[in-house]
């Protein structure tokens, strides 16, 4: 079994003042260094903790219930079970931690790093290059492991689930559009997983994932929805019974052409900061489909979609939100929720059950 080391075993950063509720952080790495950098850049934060690293995916269940991470860095590529065979006995043996993947850049990393996420892991970060562990690389993963925890960055406290508000279904879809980021992959499986081969609507799906990993990810759409997945590009026709995926590049948008619904891509920035971004998908989709859309928002952080949430709710369609208690970062969704435009707000496979209901007739084939 690997070597593991305790909080009461780690050295504290100098100076630092204690916080009262940090964020319980355990490092399973096989790379000294890894181990050290990632030590070093959370030791200097007085609202994160690490409360255990270990070597291997073994030591690090031997670990879990004394160590109570709220987040686990955990990299995939270890001696012995390694990390992603380890991953189910991690989350069900502690259902609280949320593994943030630590993810090579090779083409079998990102096959890898979908499958953890599909399994459940809520959140990737590329393992970079020597030398690329600057200040960006540390913004960017204090601040995903702050979100795992339910905290704004640089902020103690947790966010407080608001009481869902939710509306009526209006027009009957003839599209369904989903929007997901942190945590999304496994929501998305677990919701098209409920959809049955005879509901033929298209689907279109934008998923915060870096570019190189969008081919796996859309691969794997296609074996959750059991129909076929195309990756969305200029003058694209959009036809019942498939799903389309927006590409890393650029935006998924829609338009009429000649009496029909095709996709483009588009590049412009957005009020997220996203690429691609929800907000262009729901917006053009409610135009071009004069408000037939379902929408669906799933886990992820941040307000990605809900300009293009109200779009379809102001053309007469529906929206739909993932509940809290089922995200790894209730962000995207609470955002709708809190605003009123959620028609209903449940776990994903709940969600599917209740759009497929008031789907309609013409929705089935």
């Amino acid at each position: 079994m690997g070597a593991l080391l305790r909080s009461d075993q780690l050295e504290a950063a100098p100076g630092r003042k204690p916080c009262t509720d940090p964020v319980r952080v355990m490092i399973v790495d096989d790379s000294l260094t890894v181990r050290t950098v990632f030590s070093r850049m959370i030791k200097q934060e007085a609202d994160l903790r690490i409360v255990a690293t270990a070597t291997t995916a073994e030591a690090a269940i031997a670990e879990l219930a004394a160590a109570k991470p709220h987040v686990m860095m955990l990299d995939l590529e270890m001696p012995g079970m390694g990390g992603l065979e380890a991953l189910p006995q991690i989350l069900a043996a502690s259902p609280g931690t949320k593994v943030l993947v630590i993810s090579s850049l090779t083409a079998d990393g990102a096959q890898a790093t979908v499958k953890a996420l599909s399994l459940g892991a809520a959140d990737t970060m590329l393992k970079p290059r020597p030398g690329g562990f600057n200040e960006d690389y540390k913004s960017s993963l204090l601040g995903k492991i702050r979100a795992l925890k339910g905290m704004k960055s640089g902020v103690r406290g947790t966010i407080v689930p608001a009481r869902p508000a939710t509306r009526s279904a209006a027009k009957a879809p003839q599209v369904v559009a989903m929007g997901a980021s942190t945590g999304g992959i496994h929501a998305l499986n677990l919701f098209l997983r409920k959809v049955p081969k005879n509901f033929d609507l298209p689907i279109l799906i934008t998923q915060h994932l870096p570019a190189s990993f969008i081919p796996v990810f859309a691969k794997q759409m296609e074996m959750a929805a059991q129909r076929e997945a195309v990756l969305a590009d200029e003058g694209v026709q959009i036809e019942r019974g498939k799903i389309y995926i927006a590409p890393g590049h650029g935006h998924m948008v829609v338009r009429r052409s000649q009496g029909r619904q095709v996709l483009g891509l588009a590049y412009h920035p957005v009020k997220s900061g996203c690429m691609p971004s929800v907000d262009p998908m729901f917006e053009t989709l409610a135009e071009a489909f004069d408000g037939h859309v379902a929408g669906v928002l799933l886990s992820g952080m941040g307000r990605d979609g809900t300009d293009g949430a109200q779009s379809i709710v102001s053309a007469g369609g529906s929206v739909y939100a993932q509940s809290a208690e089922t995200c790894a970062v209730w962000g995207m969704p609470r955002a709708i929720t809190e605003l009123g435009l959620a028609t209903a707000v449940l776990p994903p496979e709940e969600l599917a059950e209740k759009l497929l209901a008031g789907a309609g007739a013409a929705a089935w084939r």
